[in-house]
C-alpha cells in the first residue's frame, strides 16, 4: 500500500532538488504521504549523514508519525527514527530521523546555534504558520547563511501559497497530486438563528448525516467543551452501534490512539478539533461534519492579555476538512453553514506571529542576539505586540533597560515554560512545579469559583477533594498536570529566596496582573498593568482587596477574572518592595470639576495607599488646572471677545502681533494663561476668571499702543461718552441712543473703515443701522421722527437733527 502513495510519483525530483540546492518547498494534500514517506526517502537517498529533524506542530501527530515511519521499517520507535517533545523522549544513539514538536528546535539551535550533527530539517505542515515553525525556518536560514552551508531545508504544506516561502527560501516548488475520491458538500438551507447553541446544532447535523451515510464519521468542533457536549446530545440521537470517540490534545494518548484505530464492530463517529484536519490519518472516513468553526488564540498588547476565540473556519481549513472523506472512496461532506455563507470566509488562518502572545519570541531574539529585522522572517511581529511583549520580560527582569537579555533571561530562555511561569520556578524553586504545570494547562475543575487553591487542593489528593466538594473533576487532566509538575520539578532550580505561598508564587509570574479592588459595592478591580477586571459578585473571593489574577477572559474593556488567588499586601510589599513608591500627582477631575492633588503609594498602577498632599506647590495645582481649562473652555467675556477681535485685526496689517484666535490660546495655555491661575483650583474658579488682564499680556507694550491707536476699543460719542466698538463682524459697529449723535455731521470710522451705527429708540431697541449719518439724517431721519413722536413724546426730535445739541434726557417739564 506504501508504495501506492501519491507522493512517490514526485519522490525522485524531491530527492534531486533538495541534492541539487539542498532547500525545496513540497505541496501535497492530506492523505498524500508526505509525513511518513519523505523522511525516509531522503534517508535511504544518502542525502545527508547527519539526523534528519522533522517539525510536528502537535505532539499527538510526531507520535503517530514516528510510530508510523517506524513501523514501516519493522522496528521499535526509538532505533532508526524517534521522537522528542516536551516531557517525553524516544531517541538511541541510532536514531537518523527524529520528530519533534516545535519548541524543541528552537532552544536545540539556542543551546548549540550550529545544529552539530543534524544534515536536514523539515517543516512539516507549515501552513499552520506556528510561531514556533516561522521562527525556526528564520533561524535555520541564517544557519545556513553563515554557518551551516551544507544544511538542508524543507518546508512541506497541505494548502499553502507556496510562492512566497519559496522566494524566502529561495527554493524550487514541487506540487504532488492527492489520491482523493470525489466528495459531495452538502451545505445547511438557511442560516442557523443568532441564538442556536453550537453543540446542538453540530448533533443535529450529525444525526442527519448518520441516517444518509454508511461508514465511519469525523466531525469537526472548535474545542474540547463543544466536543464533550455534542457527544453527551449525541447519545440520545444514535443507534446504539455507533460508538463516539473524542479526539482532542489534551486527550490522554492512550484515548488518543484509540480515536485513530478501527473499530472490531459498529460504526465510529469521531468528534475532532483541528488536530484531525492534517497530518494525522484516521481510516474509514468516509463522511466528514463540519460545524464551520476553529478556536484560535488571540493576544491584546495594549492589555497584556490573551485569549481563546471561536472564528470561523477559513476555505482553507474547510477544504482540508472535506477531504478527510475522500481519502478510500466517494465520501460526503456536511457543513454548519449555507452555500450563501461561504463566499464570506477568509482564504487562510492568519499567521499565529500576528495574533499571539510574544513574550517567548521576543525572549529567544534576545538570546540570538537580533532583532526581527536581521531574521528572515516571513511576516515580521507587529511591533506594538513586540514593544509590550519586551516591557513584560523587562519586568520580569529577564531584558535590561536596554532589551538585552540578563543572566535571568539565559535562564528563563532554557527552561520549556513561558517567560512568566519560567520566572516563577526559577525564584520559587521546585515548591513551584505544582502551580507552574497547573497554569500552564486547562482547568482541572468545572462549576467551581475562581480560587486557585481549590485547583491546588485538588491536585494534591483528588479523592479526598471529590468527597469534600461539590465540583466536577477531570481526572484527565489532573493526572497530566500531576505529570508535568513532576518534571517541571526536576528541572527547578534551588528557590533564590523564602519559602513563598502559592499567591506570592503566582504574583512573580503576573506582576502586571496583580488586582486591587476599586472603591464600591461591585468586586471591580484595578489591574497594576492599568487595565480593569470584574469578579463575580456571588464568588467567594469578591470581598478581597488584593488578588493576583491568573486568567482573564482578555475582554478589552473590563476582563472578567477566570482564576485567581488571595495576596496578602505584606507578601506584595517582600516581592516588589524596590517597584513600591510614593508618587505624587496632581490633575484635574472631571467627575469632580476641581484640582485633586494627591499622594499615593504605587504599586504599578495601583495605590496601595491614597492621601491628599496637602502641600502641593501652586504652581503645580495652577499647571493641573490647565486641562480644566483645556476640559471646560475658556471663559471668554464680551470685552475679552472684544479684545481678542482688535488683536486678530491687528496682526491683519502686522504679522509680528501675536495669534490670539481661539486655537493658538488653547494650544499656548503655558505660555500666557498659567501666571494668572495662581489661587485657583475649581470650574467655579475658572468661569469667574477675567482673561483680559491675561490676554493685554500678550502684547508688548508697543503692540498695546499701536493697537489701541489703530484699532481704539471705542467711539467717543458727541457727549462724550466711550462706547467699545466690537470688531468681531465684517465692520467695526457700536450701538447707542439716536439722541446721543445729535449734530454729528461726518460719520465716524475705526481702524480705517466707517462704523456700523445701530442707533437706539429711549427704551433702548433698534430704530436704524446705518453706514452713513449724514445721509440717514437727510432722507431716513423723518420717517423715523414721525414714528418716534408718537411712541417717546417726553424725548426731543429735532426737525434738522445735525444742527441740534447732542442729549440723553428728555424734554424739559413746562413750568
Amino acid at each position: 500500500m506504501a508504495d501506492t502513495l501519491p507522493i512517490h510519483a514526485i519522490l525522485d525530483d524531491l530527492i534531486a532538488a533538495m541534492a541539487a540546492g539542498r532547500r525545496a518547498v513540497l505541496q501535497a494534500p492530506p492523505g498524500a504521504g508526505k509525513t511518513t514517506v519523505v523522511p525516509l526517502a531522503l534517508l535511504r537517498a544518502g542525502i545527508t549523514s547527519g539526523t534528519i529533524l522533522m517539525l510536528e506542530p502537535r505532539r499527538l501527530a510526531a507520535r503517530a508519525a514516528a510510530e508510523r515511519m517506524a513501523e514501516n521499517l519493522s522496528e521499535p520507535v526509538g532505533q532508526t527514527v524517534g521522537y522528542r517533545m516536551r516531557g517525553e523522549a524516544r531517541v538511541s544513539r541510532a536514531t537518523r530521523i527524529e520528530v519533534v514538536t516545535e519548541g524543541i528546535l528552537t532552544r536545540r539551535i539556542q543551546s548549540d546555534p550550529g545544529l552539530d550533527g543534524v544534515g536536514a530539517v523539515i517543516f512539516d505542515e507549515f501552513h499552520e504558520r506556528s510561531l514556533n515553525a516561522d521562527f525556526g525556518l528564520a533561524l535555520c536560514l541564517e544557519i545556513a547563511g553563515a554557518l551551516r552551508d551544507d544544511l538542508h531545508l524543507l518546508a512541506m504544506s497541505a494548502t499553502l501559497d507556496a510562492a512566497p516561502v519559496a522566494a524566502l527560501m529561495d527554493a524550487p516548488i514541487l506540487t504532488a497530486e492527492g489520491r482523493s475520491f470525489p466528495v459531495e458538500t452538502i451545505w445547511i438551507d438557511a442560516p442557523l438563528p443568532p441564538r442556536t447553541r453550537l453543540p446542538e446544532a453540530a448533533a443535529d447535523l450529525v444525526a442527519h448525516a448518520a441516517a444518509e451515510t454508511a461508514g465511519d464519521m469525523l466531525v469537526f468542533l472548535p474545542g474540547e467543551g463543544e466536543i464533550r457536549r455534542t457527544a453527551a446530545l449525541l447519545g440520545k440521537r444514535l443507534p446504539p452501534d455507533h460508538v463516539v470517540q473524542p479526539l482532542f490534545g489534551a486527550m490522554d494518548f492512550s484515548k488518543q490512539r484509540a480515536a485513530l484505530s478501527p473499530l472490531a464492530r459498529g460504526r465510529k463517529i469521531v468528534l475532532a478539533t483541528a488536530i484531525a484536519e492534517t497530518s494525522l490519518t484516521i481510516p474509514g472516513i468516509t463522511t466528514v461534519v463540519d460545524a464551520g468553526r476553529a478556536r484560535r488564540a488571540r493576544f491584546d498588547p495594549a492589555n497584556g492579555m490573551s485569549r481563546l476565540v471561536t472564528e470561523r473556519v477559513t476555505r482553507a481549513e474547510a477544504t482540508q476538512r472535506a477531504g478527510r472523506a475522500g481519502r478510500t472512496g466517494p465520501g460526503r461532506a456536511y457543513r454548519l453553514w449555507t452555500r450563501g455563507e461561504e463566499g464570506a470566509l477568509a482564504p487562510f488562518p492568519p499567521p499565529e506571529i500576528e495574533t499571539a502572545d510574544l513574550a517567548p519570541l521576543a525572549l529567544d531574539l534576545a538570546a540570538w542576539g537580533a532583532e526581527p529585522a536581521d531574521l528572515p522572517f516571513l511576516a515580521q511581529p507587529n511591533p506594538g505586540a513586540l514593544a509590550e511583549a519586551r516591557a513584560l520580560l523587562r519586568l520580569l527582569g529577564a531584558l535590561d533597560r536596554d532589551d538585552r537579555i540578563t543572566a535571568h533571561g539565559r535562564a528563563l530562555a532554557a527552561l520549556p515554560l513561558h517567560p512568566r511561569l519560567a520566572h516563577m520556578l526559577s525564584r520559587a524553586g521546585k515548591a513551584a512545579a505544582p502551580l507552574a504545570a497547573l497554569l500552564g494547562d486547562r482547568d482541572p475543575l468545572s462549576g467551581a469559583p475562581v480560587d486557585l487553591a481549590l485547583r491546588l487542593e485538588a491536585l494534591q489528593d483528588a479523592k479526598a477533594f471529590a468527597a469534600r466538594r461539590p465540583y466536577a473533576l477531570n481526572r484527565g487532566a489532573l493526572e497530566r498536570i500531576r505529570a508535568e509538575a513532576r518534571r517541571l520539578a526536576a528541572l527547578a532550580p534551588p528557590p533564590s529566596g523564602e519559602a513563598l505561598s502559592p499567591a506570592a508564587m503566582a504574583a512573580l509570574a503576573y506582576p502586571d496582573r496583580i488586582a486591587l479592588r476599586r472603591k464600591g459595592a461591585a468586586p471591580r478591580y484595578q489591574l497594576s498593568s492599568g487595565s480593569g477586571a470584574v469578579l463575580d459578585e456571588a464568588d467567594p473571593l469578591a470581598g478581597q482587596r488584593l488578588l493576583v489574577a491568573t486568567s482573564l477572559d482578555g475582554d478589552r474593556r473590563e476582563a472578567r477574572i477566570r482564576q485567581a488567588l488571595p495576596i496578602a499586601e505584606t507578601e506584595l510589599r517582600a516581592l516588589f518592595g524596590d517597584l513600591i513608591a510614593w508618587d505624587s500627582s496632581c490633575a484635574w477631575s472631571r467627575r469632580s470639576r476641581l484640582v485633586e492633588a494627591r499622594r499615593q503609594e504605587r504599586l504599578g498602577a495601583l495605590a496601595l495607599d491614597d492621601r491628599i498632599w496637602q502641600d502641593a506647590p501652586p504652581e503645580t495645582i495652577a499647571r493641573a488646572l490647565l486641562d480644566g481649562v483645556r476640559d471646560l473652555g475658556l471663559p471668554w467675556t464680551d470685552a475679552a471677545r472684544r479684545f481678542q477681535a482688535r488683536a486678530l485685526l491687528l496682526r491683519d496689517w502686522d504679522q509680528t502681533v501675536p495669534d490670539l484666535s481661539d486655537a493658538a490660546l488653547l494650544g499656548a495655555l503655558d505660555d500666557w494663561l498659567l501666571p494668572h491661575l495662581t489661587g485657583l483650583r475649581s470650574a467655579e474658579d475658572i468661569r469667574a476668571l477675567n482673561l483680559l488682564p491675561a490676554l493685554r499680556a500678550i502684547l508688548t507694550w508697543e503692540q498695546s499702543q499701536a493697537l489701541d491707536r489703530t484699532v481704539p476699543p471705542a467711539f467717543t460719542t458727541p457727549l462724550g461718552r466711550k462706547i467699545p466698538i466690537d470688531y468681531s463682524g465684517e465692520h467695526p459697529a457700536i450701538a447707542l441712543r439716536l439722541q446721543e449723535m445729535f449734530g454729528q455731521t461726518t460719520h465716524p470710522t475705526s481702524a480705517g473703515r466707517p462704523l456700523r451705527i445701530t442707533l437706539l429708540s429711549p427704551a433702548q431697541r433698534p430704530v436704524q443701522v446705518t453706514m452713513d449719518l449724514p445721509a440717514f439724517w437727510q432722507n431716513s431721519y423723518a420717517d423715523v421722527r414721525k414714528d418716534m413722536r408718537g411712541r417717546y413724546p417726553k424725548h426731543p426730535w429735532p426737525e434738522d437733527p445735525s444742527q441740534a445739541d447732542p442729549t440723553l434726557r428728555a424734554k424739559p417739564r413746562r413750568g
